[in-house]
């Protein structure tokens, strides 16, 4: 099975989403082997935004992401980089559609809820930085043999 990274950013958080974001990744099939809720600390947030930190934008994003704390996740199934970022939506809100998480829940790209890895290899990495491998526990769920062939 493959894993990916997702966190439900301040914003999702204050908004009282997380359930709901669970319920839709749950409900698809996916299976959650790892969470945490907390406020990230600062050498986390310049290791998972590295590729940023040099841009004009990284200021705001640095504030807006350690401005309340954050559900971090680890998810797994099949294709599942590729199923959650579909589930999550285009990063500009206003390109997401309807039935997307950020199509029914965001309206700007400085806040849209959610992150999601956008590959496999981004997923190893910031599923690195955020989780020890004793804090991933693997289980099977009881009906996944009615969601694969």
């Amino acid at each position: 099975m493959d894993r990916t990274f997702l966190m439900v950013k301040p914003d999702g958080v204050q908004r009282g989403l997380i359930g709901e974001i669970v319920a839709r990744l749950e409900n698809k099939g996916l299976k959650i082997v790892a969470a945490k809720f907390e406020k990230l600390p600062e050498e986390r947030v310049m290791e998972h935004y590295a590729e940023h930190v040099e841009k004009p934008f990284f200021p705001g994003l640095k504030s807006y992401i350690t401005s309340g704390p954050c559900f971090l996740m680890v998810w797994e199934g099949k294709n599942v980089v590729s199923i959650t970022r579909q589930m999550i939506g285009a990063t500009n809100p206003a390109e997401a559609v309807p039935g997307t998480i950020r199509g029914d829940y965001a309206l700007e790209i400085g806040m849209n809820v959610i992150h999601g890895s956008d590959s496999t290899e981004t997923a190893e990495r910031e599923i690195s930085i955020h989780f020890k491998p004793e804090e991933i526990s693997g289980y099977e769920r009881i009906d996944e043999k009615f969601l694969y062939e």
